[in-house]
């Protein structure tokens, strides 16, 4: 088959590796009909080398059709669709029963001191190939795949593998109070999407964020209330607290994460340590690992007191400065996690309907054959060509 696989920084190709078979008597194999690039998978374009192997296969948001099952899996036939997770769960552990199952107790990567396993995401998450690809192994065959209906495309439901169960755990974790007020610090996939859930939600005021006008229109066009970063620089803080009497949001979502803008040292450091052996960049990254943090610092600074800041963006700094004198005192809840996919799915469903309050339907930006893979990860690091979410199509 055909997918794509990590070859370096900032280099991707699509090679033909061998498919993958049934390892599991509750393993399914599931054929690709469309897969999402991920702001995460920037990530691992950009920062995570170290964790990775060339050939490893990347991607976690995937859906498609059900081509195998294993002989104790009860649940699922051949033929059926499916939605995957991007948390490899198995939906009976403590965590899991828990609705934690980022936390899974079967799949944490204990050699790391890491959570549950993640489809195409590094030895940390377990090195577990993706969904960028013709055909996806996918084991716990009856607990993980989300059966969803035949009829409508493939974009109704797609996003439930990462995009809205992310940006749906960040409104939760937000805890905005209805009527009350959100700024949400980036806009792309993520950032946009939670915008829309904090306003389904009933939030009476959600800010929105970004340095791309392109982004900033698109969320605009909404009903968010943008902010331009490049036109408001130093001012942002003021900009926001004119818009909520003086006192800042509410909440804070950030899902921006560890490459933020406005962090030129840190980034320097990343580039410095992605030219570094992997034996040797690992240990660094895992001791003295420091993330850009221009857009943490600015949710705490942003936020009222006695608010709450939710973080989507992934981190992954092991060292990285807090400002816990301005966090103690300001008397801030700060909640965070990778999203629990399977723990907001019956919330979700009910949405993806032909009234699609959320905007799914058209949500994509781009539809790109998997074979023009490498072109679409450079333009969406890029963010050119007013990328902000890319599908692709085996």
């Amino acid at each position: 088959m055909r997918a794509v696989t990590w070859q370096g920084r900032r280099k991707v190709s699509v090679e033909s590796v061998p498919d993958p078979t049934l390892e599991e008597p509750t393993d399914v194999i599931v054929r690709i009909t469309t897969t999402g690039l991920c702001g995460s998978d920037l990530h691992l374009y950009e920062v995570l080398g170290a964790f990775l192997d060339a050939g490893d296969i990347l991607g976690h948001e995937p859906m498609g059709v059900v081509e195998e099952v294993g002989p104790e899996v009860r649940t699922l036939r051949p033929g059926q669709r499916v939605v995957i997770p991007f948390n490899v769960s198995c939906g009976s552990c403590p965590m899991c029963e828990r609705g934690l199952h980022s936390q899974c107790e079967t799949t944490q990567v204990r050699e790391h001191g890491t959570g549950a396993a993640l489809f195409g995401y590094t030895k940390l998450y377990g090195q577990v190939p993706g969904g960028q690809a013709e055909y996806l192994r996918v084991p716990f065959g009856d607990t993980l795949p989300i059966p969803v209906p035949e009829g409508p495309p493939d974009d109704r439901f797609v996003y439930l593998s990462d995009v809205l169960p992310t940006a749906w755990q960040a409104v939760a974790y937000a805890d905005v109070p209805p009527g009350g007020s959100v700024a949400v610090l980036g806009l792309g996939p993520i950032g946009d999407m939670a915008a829309r859930v904090a306003a389904f939600q009933g939030a009476g005021l959600v800010i929105g964020i970004d340095l791309v006008p392109e982004r900033l229109a698109r969320a605009a066009a909404r009903g968010v209330r943008t902010l331009d970063l490049r036109e408001e620089g130093a001012d942002i803080v003021e900009a926001v607290r004119d818009l909520t009497d003086g006192r800042g949001p509410d909440a804070v979502i950030d899902a921006v994460g560890m490459e933020a803008h406005g962090a030129p040292i840190a980034r320097g450091l990343h580039t410095m340590v992605s030219l570094l052996p992997d034996a040797l960049a690992q240990r660094l990254m895992r001791r003295f690992g420091v993330d850009r943090l221009a857009a943490l610092h600015l949710a705490v600074e942003l936020v009222r007191r006695g608010g709450t800041v939710s973080l989507s963006g992934v981190y992954g700094g092991a060292a990285d400065p807090m400002p816990l004198l301005v966090m103690f005192d300001k008397q801030l809840q700060l909640r965070m996690g990778q999203a629990n996919v399977h723990r907001w799915v019956d919330d979700l469903l009910p949405l993806l309907t032909d009234a699609d309050p959320l905007g799914v339907d058209d949500f994509a930006t781009h539809h790109v054959p998997l074979g023009e893979a490498p072109a679409a990860y450079e333009m969406f690091q890029q963010k050119r060509d007013g990328a902000v979410k890319v599908l692709f199509t085996p």
